[in-house]
């Protein structure tokens, strides 16, 4: 996703490039960024699986056992994950600044940007799941939420992606202005979906346990919508719930019934509906190459209505 917005902000800017391997090669560290964080982000939610498949520490942990290695499994799983995520960022580094792509001195603060506001938001999530941030009611809650979703992942998502991709292409302040907003705006609806399909998702196709968000009691905008909005005795009902040890399907379909009571999930599903109509306005009103607009416009779709 990151690299299609990337490389289809340059299209809108200058149209596709005669020779476009430096365009891809900056494009596709940015992928190389995403997974890099992916490997830590496993770590961070202890979560076994990515995709359907062990995460990296589980495989590690794995390859420990297969080399009949000393001491706990678990430890060297973690100690090589981190590695990994660090070699991992370490080569995003090198193939965007190797790839020669004109205009990369000019989208340099855009890389840094990037990978700098993933990580502040991502510190930002943990800080709000360990209750740090001082917020002191829910709706002070919702707030932080809110904020996490815009640095985590609206903005390291789309909209940094379509910015750089639009500056490597040589767009002017105006069209970066516009792709930023198009793409906070994208990129929160985005992070919405996840939301709700980490409550509502079908494991066979988002690779994800059922409920995954309730068993590791994540205060997501869609859980904090309905802690914030339900009855008292809805709210402490479904706190009650939340990271619950041993908790089953039936609790966790329970949960989801709970949040769907408030109005949380129609909320929630609305605003993903008004944000991509206010991003395709921002694509019809400003002037793009076609091919731009159109990809564009199809990437925002496939963006927020997906079941995976």
């Amino acid at each position: 996703m990151r690299p299609a917005f990337c490389y289809w902000s340059h299209v809108a800017a200058a149209g596709v490039p005669d020779d476009d391997a430096p365009l891809l090669a900056v494009a596709s560290s940015l992928d190389l960024l995403h997974v890099s964080a992916l490997v830590h982000d496993d770590l961070i939610d202890d979560a076994d699986t990515r995709r359907g498949q062990p995460a990296a520490h589980k495989r590690f942990e794995a390859y420990h056992t297969q080399r009949g290695g000393r001491g706990d499994r678990a430890a060297f799983g973690t100690s090589s994950a981190i590695l990994l995520g660090d070699l991992l960022l370490m080569w995003s580094l090198e193939l965007a600044d190797a790839s020669g792509a004109p205009g990369l001195e000019r989208t340099r603060p855009l890389l840094n940007a990037m990978r700098a506001e993933v990580t502040a938001g991502q510190f930002l999530d943990v800080s709000a799941q360990y209750r740090v941030t001082g917020a002191g009611t829910f709706a002070d809650e919702l707030d932080v939420a809110r904020r996490v979703l815009e640095f985590k992942s609206a903005r390291y998502s789309i909209r940094r992606p379509a910015q750089i991709g639009a500056s490597l292409g040589g767009a002017d302040e105006a069209l970066l202005g516009v792709l930023g907003e198009f793409g906070s705006t994208i990129g929160r609806a985005f992070q919405l979906r996840d939301d709700l399909l980490g409550v509502y998702g079908d494991p066979a196709l988002t690779g994800k346990p059922y409920g995954g968000d309730i068993h590791e009691g994540k205060r997501t905008v869609l859980v904090l919508t309905a802690l914030a909005e339900g009855s008292p005795a809805e709210a402490d009902e479904l706190a009650h719930l939340l990271g619950a040890t041993g908790l089953t399907d039936h609790d966790i379909t329970h949960a989801a019934n709970l949040i769907a009571s408030t109005g949380a999930k129609g909320s929630v599903e609305a605003t993903i509906e008004s944000n991509l109509r206010h991003a395709e306005r921002l694509l019809d009103s400003t002037p793009m190459t076609r091919e731009g607009r159109t990809a564009l416009a199809a990437l925002a779709e496939r963006s927020v209505n997906r079941a995976s």
